[in-house]
């Protein structure tokens, strides 16, 4: 499908890939447009939806400057999935209930962390002579880390909100791992420290923006290459606590199924995060909050909710995407407008034929709650192909 709308009213233009996107939203992506060092233009997945200052699902191409709050704080996000070589008929209720189980004991979620005997200390170390240098040039991120001073106990922990393992099946009944996290606790007190300092350096140069969110780091400033070592560290980190939590859940799967092999389909990659890359005659900084890089030939992993299909992609290479595409389903209501519409009731019949919680507690998180995952694949046929189709048969919400 072609590109939706262009809005045109700011210095460069925004081409949005959907006809489903509200105003707040237009007025965002069209705050980021109006910025003077965005390149060529702004690219607006089928998912987009309101963010703080920098609009979810957006693709942002900078010219020697980067906006940490549109890295977001859970920098470095994304998705890990792998194959197995067990199929659906190796699964049975009981066995999946006792690897819902096995997981919700071995992957701590929510704020929960390692205990200091369980730390995966074989992953963690290679991060932690850089954050010492982080910290000794910026003693006040320790004050900033607070109760996230143990990372190395959350190496391997899932987090809370919308992230999720889950088991599924695909088109030929094959058995997938799939996870949904990120840099964890760390990551979000990184990304608070240097949002802080960035708009404090707004105000103390007088820069007037259309939303101090969209505070920023010019090359060469005092901060720029501070942020970029701190980012690249949680991006890094976040990589790690996915393939650490994949090693985690595939030793629960071996405790309850048969004997089985990962095949050579393992797709890791970030949804939150930002690189330098070089689009349209000039190298850059791409920050995708909310999208995947969708390169020729890339593998991508876009997530539907707890009760619909997910997608292992290939990218196209789209030049206009600044070759990206979707994320996931993209949210089309607030988690607290979710909670006020829909009961447990409703959540236990969206999401029949999976073993997951049913609870008040992740109503939030219902399917009804996103948008619809097929309308937004059909609206990104130009950047993808899909494929696998997965369909979950266990859901571990954070």
């Amino acid at each position: 499908m072609p590109i939706k709308e262009v809005i045109t009213t700011q210095r460069v233009p925004v081409k949005i890939w959907t006809d489903d996107v509200d105003e707040r939203s237009k007025e965002q992506l069209a705050n980021i447009a109006s910025l003077p060092f965005i390149h060529h233009h702004v690219a607006a997945m089928p998912d987009v939806h309101l963010g703080i200052g920098a609009t979810i699902g957006s693709v942002i191409a900078t010219h020697k400057a980067i906006i940490p709050a549109a890295v977001g704080v859970d920098i470095g996000c994304g998705m890990v999935a792998c194959r197995l070589s067990l199929t659906g008929n190796d699964l049975d209720e009981k066995a999946l209930k006792k690897v819902f189980d096995q997981i919700s004991r071995d992957v701590p979620v929510g704020r929960a962390q390692h205990k200091d005997r369980d730390v995966l200390v074989h992953a963690a170390m290679p991060f932690e002579a850089r954050l010492d240098a982080m910290t000794e040039k910026h003693p006040q991120l320790l004050k900033a880390f607070g109760k996230f001073s143990k990372w190395m106990n959350q190496m391997g922990t899932l987090g809370g909100g919308n992230h999720f393992i889950e088991v599924c099946l695909d088109e030929a009944n094959q058995v997938w791992v799939m996870l949904h996290s990120g840099s964890r606790g760390i990551g979000n007190a990184l990304a608070s420290y240097f949002i802080e300092l960035a708009r404090q350096d707004m105000e103390r140069w007088m820069i007037h923006l259309p939303d101090k969110n969209l505070a920023y780091f010019p090359e060469g400033s005092e901060h720029f290459a501070d942020y970029v070592a701190a980012v690249t560290w949680a991006q890094e980190y976040a990589m790690q606590n996915r393939e650490s939590m994949v090693d985690l859940v595939l030793a629960a799967l071996c405790r309850h199924l048969p004997e089985f092999d990962v095949t050579s389909e393992v797709v890791n990659c970030h949804h939150n995060y930002v690189a330098i890359e070089h689009h349209y005659g000039a190298n850059v900084w791409v920050t995708r909050k909310g999208a995947i890089r969708a390169r020729d030939g890339d593998l991508g992993i876009i997530p539907g909710s707890m009760g619909a299909q997910s997608f292992i992609v290939r990218g196209k290479g789209n030049a206009e995407s600044f070759t990206s595409c979707s994320h996931g389903a993209g949210r089309r209501m607030s988690r607290t407008a979710a909670e006020q519409q829909f009961t447990a009731a409703d959540l236990e019949k969206q999401t029949e034929g999976v073993i997951c919680r049913k609870d008040a507690g992740v109503v939030d998180e219902i399917p009804g709650a996103y948008k619809d995952i097929e309308t937004v694949m059909a609206n990104q046929a130009d950047l993808v192909d899909v494929l696998h189709r997965l369909k979950q048969v266990i859901c571990v919400k954070g």
